[in-house]
């Protein structure tokens, strides 16, 4: 695999996931509080190799090209991975996910590894916006695309794996709103 950025922030390193991180990946991914606001297209229960299936056929072989993916891996903990942010090219209809396993969650670890990877996207990857969603419903994945100033479109229709998520948020941010806020700071 050619060479991958590898990113630090205050508290987080973020690198490409490999197969040595399925074990941690599989403990704080496999659950149902997390998968509830993924879409219908994740299989639950999940299965039991759908971390490595995942990982080895989806993510890892397409690296770099036109899909990019990092692991979130506290600075102590360089082996147990977190969550996961992933960046695509061509939008369905949104550019980017993410998932933070649940003992995690209300820290502000995503919006700091968000933050990275935005900027990542504008600056080096030549992004002119990114489109984003959320189940709605899902109050932090909202919060977190307010806070790093992504502006809400509108709701439509949507398949979750909870069924009680039928719609979908759309947000969008682009280069330019991206570097006013942080112009801002």
């Amino acid at each position: 695999m050619p060479s991958f950025p590898i990113f630090h922030t205050r508290r987080l390193v973020l690198r490409a996931p490999t197969l040595a991180d399925v074990p941690s990946y599989h403990r704080h991914f496999v659950n149902y509080e997390i998968i509830r606001h993924l879409s219908a297209r994740v299989p639950w229960p999940y299965p039991t190799d759908g971390v490595a299936n995942f990982l080895a056929n989806f993510i890892i072989p397409t690296l770099g090209k036109e899909r990019w993916a990092w692991g979130l891996f506290f600075h102590n903990e360089p082996e147990t991975i977190i969550g996961m942010i992933e960046l695509w090219r061509k939008g369905n209809p949104e550019n980017r996910g993410f998932w933070l396993g649940q003992e995690f969650w209300g820290q502000g670890l995503m919006t700091e590894a968000v933050s990275v990877i935005n900027t990542y996207a504008f600056e080096k990857l030549g992004f002119e916006e990114l489109i984003f969603s959320n189940a709605v419903g899902n109050t932090a994945s909202r919060r977190i695309k307010e806070k790093t100033g992504a502006q809400y479109l509108g709701s439509k229709p949507a398949g979750f794996v909870d069924p009680n998520f039928t719609e979908q948020e759309l947000w969008r941010l682009t280069k330019e709103q991206w570097q006013e806020l942080h112009d801002q700071k």
